[in-house]
């Protein structure tokens, strides 16, 4: 098997760095939406918004701009400054956590540009990445800003979504490139079939973590705390109210029918796609990630109906076991997603190489 250069190690390396701080970002946003903290911080300051407050002026100050809030209003007008402090630390350390990223990728790029360790094809898609990144800030504004207005008490459902969305293409994408650098040519099978149930999947994880983010932003999981049947009905009464579109993205209980119906599809879906990889040879990498997508596919589904069933004893403000499920719900979905992705690098279409050299 071709060796990999040092120049490509350390920028996979730094890559890689990356994506494990997504994940970590990713997840904050998750503790940030459990724990209501996303809209105690009115305003988008990037460089002066790096500190907290450092005295109690400075956080009655920060307090009052909450207090102006429809949430607030409407919402957590019985919230004391300690009260408060609590949901501003989590949105501001997400926020924190996002600038840090930033400025790992900075540091990192200027860094290795001046050791000479970039090649050329390795600049537009750095450059794209510093773009998505800068993309996925803003989105996550818009995204604050629509539960700052009006009679709005969270964000809305849709944007939240997206922004979910973001952060997963700009994960993907990172860990795309990282593959690119580490994996080499002669640890790739050409398998045409293979190959298009792995995309298959790809596009349904992706279509069902989106409605993930929408079953977090319309606080679905709830409307139908039981298993295997919603409310004791395989399919809800009161499925379809509007036009389809409308329907799709802001009828609860559709949305929490979709989102289940994806999870059991996904689920057969990838034990027959698994077991077809079981028929085919490959590099060591190959063998080695064949089992993973299926093994995470059930435990994702194993959190998924754990979350269904506690989140009928959510207790607003308190951190319990449905919070716990969720976050690792959606975890374990970013893991699987990943883990397809790595299956999609290492199976390609559309080739008639011999695969005996790779096994």
């Amino acid at each position: 098997m071709e060796s990999i250069n040092r120049s490509n190690k350390l920028v996979a390396t730094w890559l890689l760095l990356g994506v494990g701080m997504t994940i970590v970002q990713i997840a904050l946003g998750g503790i940030t939406r459990l724990t209501g903290s996303g809209l105690s911080i009115t305003q988008w300051e990037v460089v002066t918004g790096s500190l907290p407050p450092l005295n109690e002026s400075q956080w009655m100050a920060e307090f009052d701009k909450y207090r102006q809030t429809p949430q607030f209003q409407l919402l957590n007008f019985d919230f004391t400054l300690k009260d408060f402090k609590f949901i501003f630390f989590w949105e501001w350390f997400h926020r924190l956590w996002a600038r840090t990223i930033g400025l790992v990728f900075a540091f990192g790029f200027v860094w290795f540009l001046l050791k000479k360790h970039f090649q050329k094809d390795m600049i537009k898609p750095l450059v794209f990445l510093f773009l998505l990144g800068a993309l996925q800030g803003t989105i996550g504004w818009i995204m604050v800003a629509s539960g700052l207005t009006g009679d709005a008490v969270y964000v809305k459902p849709t944007r939240l979504a997206l922004h979910f969305l973001f952060a997963i293409g700009l994960l993907c994408y990172t860990y795309w490139f990282a593959l690119s650098l580490l994996i080499p040519k002669t640890a790739i099978s050409y398998q045409a079939k293979t190959r298009k149930w792995n995309l298959v999947l790809i596009l349904l994880v992706i279509l069902q973590l989106g409605y993930g983010a929408l079953m977090a932003g319309h606080k679905a999981a709830n409307i139908a705390a039981t298993w295997p049947t919603i409310n004791g009905q395989w399919i809800p009464s009161n499925l379809v109210t509007d036009g389809f579109l409308l329907n799709a993205i802001d009828n609860k209980i559709f949305i929490h029918f979709v989102h289940r119906g994806l999870a059991y599809l996904i689920l057969l879906l990838t034990i027959i796609w698994t077991s077809q990889l079981y028929k085919t040879s490959g590099s060591k990498i190959y063998h080695r990630i064949r089992p993973v997508p299926c093994i995470l596919v059930f435990l994702q589904v194993a959190l998924g109906i754990l979350t269904v069933l506690s989140s009928s004893g959510i207790i607003s403000g308190h951190w319990g076991f449905f919070e716990w499920m969720a976050e690792l719900h959606q975890l374990v979905g970013m893991m699987l997603l990943l883990s397809l992705v790595t299956s999609c690098y290492l199976v390609r279409a559309g080739s008639t190489e011999s695969n005996s050299e790779l096994t």
